[in-house]
């Protein structure tokens, strides 16, 4: 190498370090919730949301994320998942707005309209879209400070119980694990719908609190309820919206642009991939909990047909209560059913 060429490289070399490449900034996020890492929705936000984030941020380059977790209800309980997002006790979380009623009523429209759909992955799908589109739904989240990230959804709601049941008279007297507006299922059964969740129905049935619980296979088997409920027989109450991972939106709006919009399509990845989860987790859940001991029955139609219109208009109250805006939600809901060829057993949007 002649002089020339070894001064053009120290010359590069010196300018490579004086100019040091741009640091990524560093942004804390603490994630949470209320259920193990074993449940589906909580399996989304840590093996979805969580990577598919770093991933994006990665790929742009200039901000990463720092991580602190706080899964399994290490800082709140089921009951508390608003309140833990609404007031930054975690950046993000889960929130089951099947238990705030009374605070998020419109985004409970699937457990007012039972027998609507058992297809849990068009549901994931209706209601990104509405959350993002319907100005009823997309507010009701900024009003309690949070912003709609990714929709949560269950598969099928079915009757795990520790008795068999082959007509609707089989219910009678009998206690059921019903949480929040899922109690409504049971009107005119003559079951006593008890409050809980899958963190107490083990214990719920174990004690003798109750006798059984409404619920669906992804959630039953990580929870073992099926141990003390070993005999399960299908109803097709249908596959509910549960509610859905969201951000504090005060710690939303003061993140940089980049961060924002990959935070968003980072929960648009996690809505389909949890549906997809969630595909694999009920199909295989049925085989496993055969497998140990799960006996199976199915309720005729005729009995499912006499229990569904048995069922007082339980959807008036809720448009009683939630107004024009309710109206609109349970129009746009059953708009984008019979859209995708779905026929509810029931039109609970008759007369709208």
């Amino acid at each position: 190498m002649n002089m020339k060429h070894l001064f053009v490289a120290a010359t590069m070399l010196g300018t490579a370090f004086a100019m040091p490449a741009a640091a990524q900034q560093s942004i804390t996020v603490n994630i949470g919730s209320s259920h193990p890492e074993a449940n589906i929705w909580v399996w989304a936000m840590k093996n979805v949301f969580q990577p598919e984030v770093d991933r994006l941020l990665a790929e742009k380059g200039e901000y990463k994320v720092n991580w602190v977790e706080a899964y399994g209800g290490t800082l709140y309980k089921f009951t508390d998942t608003r309140e833990a997002v609404r007031d930054g006790i975690v950046d993000v979380g889960m929130v089951g707005t099947v238990w705030e009623g009374a605070t998020m009523p419109l985004q409970n429209v699937t457990y007012f309209t039972p027998f609507a759909t058992s297809d849990h992955l068009l549901l994931i799908d209706i209601f990104d879209r509405l959350s993002d589109e319907l100005p009823e739904l997309r507010d009701s989240w900024a009003e309690q400070n949070m912003v709609h990230l990714s929709s949560l959804i269950t598969d099928s709601y079915d009757v795990y119980a520790n008795f068999e049941i082959d007509t609707l008279a089989d219910l009678q007297n009998r206690k059921i694990n019903a949480p929040g507006t899922s109690a409504n299922w049971l009107r005119d059964t003559g079951a006593t719908p008890i409050d809980g969740a899958l963190t107490t129905y083990y214990t719920n049935i174990q004690t003798g609190v109750s006798e059984g619980a409404l619920s669906f296979a992804s959630g039953i088997l990580p929870t073992r309820v099926y141990e003390v409920a070993p005999k399960l027989t299908r109803v097709g109450i249908g596959a509910m919206y549960f509610g859905g991972i969201a951000v504090n939106k005060s710690f939303f709006d003061g993140l940089p642009a980049d961060v924002q919009a990959v935070f968003r399509a980072a929960g648009k990845e996690t809505s389909r991939r949890h549906g997809a989860y969630v595909t694999d987790k009920a199909n295989t859940a049925i085989t496993e909990m055969q497998a140990a001991g799960l006996e199976i029955t199915e309720l005729s139609a005729e009995e499912k047909r006499k229990w569904v219109s048995n069922l007082p208009n339980i959807v008036e109250p809720w448009l009683e209560t939630g107004g024009d805006a309710a109206k609109t939600v349970l129009k746009a809901y059953f708009a984008a059913l019979r859209e995708a060829g779905v026929e509810p057993l029931r039109d609970w949007d008759a007369g709208l």
